[in-house]
């Protein structure tokens, strides 16, 4: 399955429409033949290149390391899309910034939005699925501070030349330039939230746009996620930035269309 993403107006009072995927198994044929992860990326990069057809503007990856989701090298699918495509915006649904070390992440998709012609854009979580801790050697109770701490690392590298830096999470950083470099102030970071009212504060702490990921129920309970980030912006000092929402979805010709097809995988 894939999701549906809506973005608020940008600045030019337009919305933004997308699609992300997590890269979940597929099946093909009235047998309901299960797709090999080989193949099921190969068709990850055909419904990027259909969502560009069809005039989305964006098409974003997530994260996962569990059965069932080949999503777990999202840059490299994202380079390989920015090969695929010519306009399309390259994304993220999202990047666990908790368990990865943010010189790799700049690094990474440095290079993706060098390959895009400046396509790339990230969204940066703390995650709903916690499997990543364990496989790159993290502690769980650290969950909080990981994430504040590589989050501060990320928007250094991204705004400063040369870095100097220590905290308790990595080695420290003595005046390290890295390559290759990302446009002057980095490219789009938003912060994905999951329901948080201390992440859509710290969104706005740091003047970043917010992503509401809406795993479950109606968008109308977020409505107060959306007026604490725009107080919490005002009270920040910076100027009002976009707001989006990922919910999961399916799209055909018609309501009933979708709701008879999603079922009929939904309920496995």
């Amino acid at each position: 399955m894939t999701s549906e993403t809506q973005s608020a107006p940008t600045s030019a009072g337009r919305f933004e429409f997308g699609l992300n995927s997590f890269g979940e198994f597929a099946t093909q044929g009235t047998d309901r033949r299960v797709l090999s992860d080989a193949e099921t990326i190969r068709l990850l990069l055909d419904e990027a290149k259909l969502a560009e057809s069809v005039g989305l503007d964006m098409f974003s990856v997530g994260e996962h390391y569990r059965a069932g989701h080949t999503d777990s090298a999202t840059p490299v699918l994202l380079a390989a899309i920015a090969r695929e495509t010519d306009r399309i915006g390259l994304g993220t649904s999202v990047t666990v910034l908790s368990t990865n070390d943010p010189v790799r992440v700049y690094q990474d998709f440095a290079t993706v939005d060098a390959v895009s012609n400046g396509r790339a854009q990230l969204v940066l979580g703390q995650a709903s699925a916690i499997e990543s801790f364990g496989l790159f050697g993290y502690d769980i109770s650290d969950y909080e501070e990981l994430f504040e701490e590589k989050l501060d690392l990320f928007l250094r590298l991204q705004h400063e030349d040369a870095v100097t830096w220590s905290g308790r999470f990595r080695t420290p950083l003595d005046e390290v330039v890295l390559h290759p470099r990302m446009p002057d102030g980095g490219i789009p970071t938003w912060i994905g939230v999951g329901g948080s009212p201390g992440s859509v504060v710290r969104a706005a702490r740091h003047g970043l746009p917010l992503m509401l990921a809406i795993i479950g129920g109606r968008p109308e309970r977020f409505a107060g996620h959306v007026e604490l980030y725009l107080r919490s912006l005002e009270q920040f000092g910076h100027t009002e930035q976009p707001i989006a929402q990922h919910s999961l979805g399916l799209v055909a010709e018609t309501d009933a269309e979708a709701v008879e097809t999603y079922w009929e995988f939904w309920q496995n």
